[in-house]
């Protein structure tokens, strides 16, 4: 078991500029359930969990959980079927290289994404980066990123992956990546890639603030 974990974001984070594929996904989601045509005007979706845009799509639609989880499938189903093309063009600057050394120093490694399970799953795949990642916590598994965080960290501690004790840091671009860590009493570091200015990111005061996760100095983990 290892001493360190390291949590990683997926969009903005590892990846950026993938397609629109994930968005169209959802909207197949609610056409398959619903039969209504939604739209992402006017939603904000940068750091969101998928389940809360679901719910936005459906805003003019009478919302049950059971409406909710059936949307969340079609999207999943959708968005496997459409999305087969290599990702790991759109991996970000330095987030490869980064995985490789936690690797080869034995960290933990896992997701901490507002993704739904399959579609951060399948992301991660095409990027080639999944066989690094054993374990996550995804947008079905809890209402706010900061559940998300603490249950990732459960996960690959009851899974053998991290030490009861170890150090946990999470690495994300959004604000809600690091109020996610701060709620947990984590690390947290803020990479500069995603859609929030970096000016603003910083004013949330992650414990390290990076433009790139090829500045990140690896060393600083295991200190």
């Amino acid at each position: 078991m290892s001493p360190i974990l390291v949590l990683f974001d997926i969009d903005g984070t590892l990846m950026r500029g993938a397609g629109t594929h994930h968005k169209e996904a959802l909207l197949e989601g609610v056409r398959r359930v619903t039969g209504h045509e939604a739209s992402f005007d006017g939603i904000d979706t940068a750091g969101k969990l998928d389940m809360d845009l679901i719910a936005a799509l459906l805003r003019e639609t009478p919302q049950t959980l059971e409406i909710l989880r059936a949307v969340a499938r079609e999207s999943e189903i959708a968005y496997t079927k459409n999305c087969t093309h290599d990702l790991s063009p759109f991996v970000l600057r330095g987030a490869r290289e980064l995985i490789e050394e936690l690797n080869r120093r034995n960290a933990a490694i896992a997701l901490v994404t507002g993704n739904l399970s399959a579609i951060g799953w399948r992301k991660i795949e095409l990027a080639r980066l999944k066989h690094f990642f054993h374990c996550g916590a995804f947008s079905e598994d809890g209402s706010t990123r900061a559940e998300l965080a603490h249950l990732a960290t459960k996960r690959a501690r009851q899974q053998n992956h991290a030490a009861s004790g170890c150090r946990v840091f999470l690495i994300g671009d959004h604000r809600n990546d690091i109020e996610a860590a701060k709620a947990n009493g984590i690390r947290s570091i803020a990479v500069a890639t995603g859609p929030m200015p970096a000016a603003e990111l910083r004013t949330f005061e992650p414990d390290v603030f990076l433009e790139s996760l090829a500045d990140l100095d690896v060393n600083l983990l295991f200190s």
